[in-house]
């Protein structure tokens, strides 16, 4: 006499063990695909530093001085302004002005002598001068662009060439005294 076997039971099988294993090894095959492929739309690191905000001490620039930075791949001008360039800025009326704008405008309260713009020319994007010991300030005391001849006052406003606007103003903050925070 056989024995019958019973398959109606709740032992686990051997079928089952195989089916869950496989199931296992289908999950871990698919997130291995897929956790490369969603990093791999993320920015990586290079990009995220490009558009980060940046810190500046602005203690060691010298009254008169200007430094040249990067930030987002653009370059930008930092100038502590001499109390002359100041007193220029402020004394232009900006009804004369192609793109008016006052001095208070463009600088912070309270931080005046500090100057921070963009440096292309609003022309063609060239880079003016002005920002180096010994480089051409044009006729206003700012930047003078040598490709097609705008001059820029020591506000960074257009005083006269080709073009159409001033430098463009970058967002910055102080967050201390002499200590700002570009972006």
């Amino acid at each position: 006499m056989a024995h019958a076997t019973d398959t109606t039971g709740t032992e686990p099988t051997r079928r089952d063990f195989l089916m869950l294993t496989t199931g296992a090894f289908g999950a871990v095959g698919v997130g291995a695909l897929v956790v490369p492929l969603v990093s791999q739309l993320a920015p990586d690191a290079q990009v995220v530093a490009a558009g980060a905000p940046i810190d500046l001490d602005l203690a060691p620039i010298a009254e008169g001085q200007a430094i040249k930075l990067f930030w987002r791949g653009k370059l930008i001008f930092v100038r502590n302004r001499t109390k002359k360039e100041i007193d220029e800025a402020l004394a232009v009326d900006i009804a004369t002005l192609r793109d008016p704008q006052t001095d208070q405008q463009r600088t912070k309260a309270g931080h005046e002598k500090y100057l921070v713009v963009y440096g292309s020319c609003t022309h063609l994007g060239c880079v003016p001068l002005g920002s180096s010991p010994g480089e051409p300030k044009g006729e206003f005391d700012g930047w003078f662009c040598p490709c097609h001849g705008s001059h820029y006052d020591s506000s960074g406003r257009i005083r006269k060439g080709p073009a159409p606007l001033n430098l463009p103003v970058p967002p910055y903050a102080f967050t201390a005294d002499t200590k700002i925070k570009i972006g």
